[in-house]
């Protein structure tokens, strides 16, 4: 396949990084479509005036993103276009209500603890400090799903086991106003 590709040795961009984002925009583009071939390495480097190393970090850039796929005895092809939706937290009351399941909660404890060193260092509180700890196991259809533990820092939300029970707990913090990060430690 014939593309336009150029490399600039006076750029202080890296070639390889130069190269995969010229791919990348021919894939976007539809100039590469979904199956077609990007021909070998070898014959890549050599019209290119490229390392065969440069043009493999290229491709294997593009691989781990999930744009190209390497098929021993076929080559390395554009891969399908894939869903792309905005990323945000979502809890599995939410994942599990939108795939149809019915979800449920039963409430195990809902009780405030001394915070146990690892927790108050993930929450920024003092160890032995006062946190809340909530757990829970959650239901599909009636079935067991997971078990759920979260400590929160102290006065945060007024959590009711009945409210608990009726929604997910991310669902009952956006409705208090506190933004929900994406960074999750399992403790």
């Amino acid at each position: 396949m014939r593309l336009g590709l150029s490399v600039d040795r006076s750029s202080p961009v890296p070639l390889y990084f130069q190269l995969s984002q010229q791919l990348e925009a021919a894939i976007e583009q539809g100039t590469l479509t979904p199956g077609s071939l990007l021909g070998n390495e070898i014959e890549l480097a050599a019209r290119l005036g490229l390392s065969r190393p440069t043009v493999r970090q290229a491709i294997q850039s593009l691989v781990d993103k999930g744009l190209l796929v390497r098929r021993r005895g076929v080559g390395t092809q554009v891969v399908h276009s894939q869903v792309k939706r905005p990323l945000e937290l979502s809890s599995l009351y939410d994942d599990l209500e939108s795939a149809g399941q019915r979800p449920a909660t039963k409430v195990l404890v809902n009780t405030v603890v001394a915070a146990p060193a690892e927790v108050a260092a993930a929450l920024g509180a003092a160890e032995g400090g006062e946190v809340h700890r909530i757990e829970r196991l959650r239901l599909a259809h009636g079935e067991p799903m997971a078990y759920l533990c979260n400590y929160l820092p102290p006065g945060l939300l007024d959590l009711e086991t009945g409210q608990l029970e009726a929604t997910g707990l991310y669902r009952l913090m956006r409705a208090a106003g506190i933004t929900l990060h994406s960074a999750r430690q399992t403790i």
